[in-house]
């Protein structure tokens, strides 16, 4: 048995693993939206459902003609090959969608979806079959411990995972996705070899299935109520943990490592109360219908949490928040399979499946049905009330005598009640604002005057500021031509995309979140006007994707990733494949701006030397404001030019949009600041001769820890071979 839980912690960890890459590969080949991210994850999870109800077929059915734990060691080879085959699927997927030239919306997400589908499914349900294939093996050899078969190597299962949710950012920063993911592809083929091993001699080797039911932990009767309960546990759990990513996100950041904390915190407590199930079952108890009302109040607990009344540090926040509630799942999760199952792979398999249904369908509601029409705090709610009523259910049921339970647990409900009403949001910390929700963020407009901010999610993205101007009057300005049409990849405010209407040329700007134009307004009082002009055109679209489906060029392209700069999934507007997206849609002459808001040397010298293998000739500016630089790309010279030709370049209503917010009084004095800023490429590159340059691959910019933490210097040395000099300056 040792072995199994061996074999299935390392399963667990690779399973996480893939799961984090296959995600960011996705992304990366059909866009950063909404609808892609649930699209991977759904694909992931049906695998894995498909994979378990098949699995568990086939096991019920094994004649035993050799060892069982031979069909999981086959089971595991597959998964390997599987790390090694999905990103070459999910690349032949995007180069057949670039052919076909499909440029509608909806037969993009239909033909990506499709395709995404084909590339996970099959090698998933191989993953989701491992947990049936082992309980075939235990019922074969262990028959006293197949009862309780299902929650044993769950919980191995479970505690790998959550060594999969922070162990592979580390190997990430060094190995990139592609070799990480051969890690895990070496894994995989170590645990088939292993299985097959341990087959050779010992219980393992046992090939016959015993037809007697075996003894221990009662089976009970069949009951459609133990999977609706795993359907419910299933689909609460993975709509909560799109509301909480709303929720904790303004306290944690928008870094791949919040995220990691949230699943890593999910998965540890998970594990945490698997082992608690596991020590309880050992005699023979009844299941207390009281836990569900329990489960009921710690649905509730993100909402004191994340309460910004309450001051205190960001882990405590999400361990007071999500620990009770993912704790009880995971004591849930594995009883209700095994009281179903009773070691029955076959039925093992069917109720893990039904659980899968569930945690397919949760994001799906949370995100796109239930966000957009009401705040974190009734959805919460919403999810919360079912599970007092399923505590309260046999009471109603027992007559009279049950009076004094029931109107305690009445009580319990009315408090969450309550609780919802009394607790505060996030955006109750700004007395001025206005609030839009959508399927992708929560966005909230604040602030008055100059002192007017965005957040999406709770993170700060911008603020009124002339760099924002800059962004788009510079590149104009040092164009060797007459502009024809522009476009601005991340909408933000609107100042930048603003800015270029100021020139009378057709603009196109690109936003990811719906909710974040609408707001426009809240900025900008001639916003109604500019929207529209015939000459502005809006499209809610990842960037990147948009770029990869539509047959435009432009004379100019503007880009300002939301900030952070380490912020989850914004290397996809930094990587040098991103470049050579963007260098065939510019016309000849035309010039790329690319806002870098800061960073430390290695990322600095990465991204410059992503544009310069992109794009022959890069010059780069501070900015106005003295951080951040500008940096402009394009395949032919770019001018030399004074300030006072690119001032006299410029129409008068662009002058006079430039001027708006100062600080300088003419377009010429703004423009010197930023020339007396220019710094040569040569010398970003140099401060880390050895960063490579920013990939897909290779996401510099997100992944950071080891380069920030790593004691002593020498050992950063190793990992990312830059020079001490310049480790100084970062400091």
């Amino acid at each position: 048995m040792a072995w199994l839980f061996v074999f299935f912690f390392i399963s667990g960890f690779c399973s996480i693993l893939y799961e984090l890459i296959w995600l960011r590969l996705a992304m990366a080949d059909f866009g950063v939206t909404t609808a892609m991210v649930s699209t991977v994850l759904s694909m992931f999870m049906a695998g894995l459902g498909l994979g378990s109800w098949a699995g568990g077929r086939l096991a019920r059915r094994w004649q035993g003609s050799f060892p069982a734990l031979r069909l999981y060691a086959l089971a595991e080879l597959l998964i390997g090959i599987s790390a090694v085959a999905v990103p070459y699927e999910l690349a032949w997927g995007r180069n057949l969608l670039r052919g076909l030239g499909s440029s509608s919306s909806f037969a993009y997400y239909l033909f990506s979806g499709a395709w995404v589908g084909v590339s996970l499914v099959p090698w998933c349900a191989c993953m989701g079959a491992t947990i049936p294939f082992a309980m075939l093996a235990i019922r074969s050899s262990y028959q006293q411990e197949a009862p309780r078969s299902f929650s044993y190597l769950y919980l191995a299962n479970v505690l790998g995972a959550t060594t999969g949710a922070t162990l592979p950012l580390l190997l990430i920063e060094i190995f990139g996705f592609h070799g990480t993911l051969r890690i895990g592809a070496a894994l995989n083929v170590l645990l088939a070899a292993g299985a097959l091993a341990v087959t050779m001699r010992g219980p393992l080797a046992a090939r016959s299935v015993p037809s007697e039911s075996p003894r221990g932990l009662p089976v009970q009767t069949p009951s459609r109520r133990l999977l609706v309960l795993l359907f419910g546990t299933g689909l609460c759990s993975m709509a909560l943990e799109v509301v909480w990513i709303r929720q904790f996100t303004p306290y944690l950041g928008a870094m791949v490592y919040a995220f990691a904390a949230i699943l890593g915190f999910y998965l540890l407590t998970t594990f945490l109360g698997s082992r608690w199930y596991r020590h309880w079952s050992r005699a023979e108890r009844p299941m207390n219908e009281l836990l569900w009302v329990v489960l009921g109040l710690a649905v509730l607990l993100p909402l004191f949490a994340a309460d910004p009344s309450w001051t205190m540090r960001p882990v405590l926040r999400l361990a007071l928040g999500i620990a009770p509630f993912t704790g009880l799942l995971g004591f849930l999760t594995p009883m209700l399979v095994d009281r179903w199952s009773g070691g029955d792979p076959g039925r093992a398999g069917a109720a893990y499946a039904v659980n899968v249904v569930g945690c397919i369908l949760g994001p799906l509601v949370s995100g796109f049905v239930l966000l957009p029409l009401m705040n974190e705090r009734w959805v919460t709610l919403l999810f919360a009330l079912p599970w007092f009523a399923v505590g309260m259910l046999p009471l109603l049921s027992g007559g009279t005598s049950q009076a004094a339970p029931l109107l305690g647990r009445a009580a319990l409900a009315a408090v969450a009640v309550a609780a919802v009403i009394l607790s505060k949001g996030y955006e109750d910390r700004f007395p001025r604002r206005e609030v839009r929700r959508d399927h992708t963020a929560t966005v909230i407009a604040t602030g008055e005057g100059m002192n007017k901010r965005l957040f999406v999610n709770g993170v700060g993205i911008t603020h009124l500021t002339p760099i924002t101007k800059l962004m788009a009057h510079l590149p104009l300005a040092f164009l060797d031509h007459p502009p024809r049409n522009t476009l601005v990849i991340c909408f933000g405010m609107g100042t930048s995309y603003r800015s270029l209407m100021s020139w009378n040329i057709p603009t196109t700007a690109v936003e990811l979140v719906p909710s974040v134009p609408e707001l426009f307004g809240y900025y900008h009082d001639d916003a109604l006007e500019l929207l529209r002009s015939p000459l502005s055109h809006v499209v809610i679209d990842d960037g990147r994707r948009y770029l990869e489906r539509t047959p435009e060029q432009y004379d100019v392209i503007t880009i300002d990733p939301p900030p952070p700069v380490q912020a989850a999934g914004s290397s996809l507007l930094y990587s040098d494949e991103f470049y050579a997206t963007v260098k065939r849609h510019l016309r000849p002459g035309g010039i790329l701006q690319q806002w870098l808001p800061g960073g430390d040397p290695v990322l600095y010298a990465s991204v410059t030397r992503a544009l310069t293998q992109s794009f022959r000739y890069v010059r780069v500016f501070g900015s106005v404001e003295s951080w951040g630089d500008h940096f402009l790309a394009s395949a032919r010279p770019i001018p030399e030019r004074s300030a006072a030709e690119l001032a006299e370049r410029m129409p008068a209503s662009a002058r006079k949009d430039l001027l708006e917010w100062g600080p300088q009084t003419t377009a010429e004095e703004q423009f010197a600041v930023v020339l007396a800023r220019e710094l040569p490429p040569e010398r970003l590159q140099a401060e880390a001769p050895l960063a490579p340059a920013l990939q897909d691959d290779r996401p510099i910019n997100e992944y950071y820890a080891l380069r920030r933490y790593l004691r002593p210097y020498r050992w950063r040395k190793l990992v990312w071979q830059e020079r001490q000099t310049s480790l100084a300056r970062a400091r």
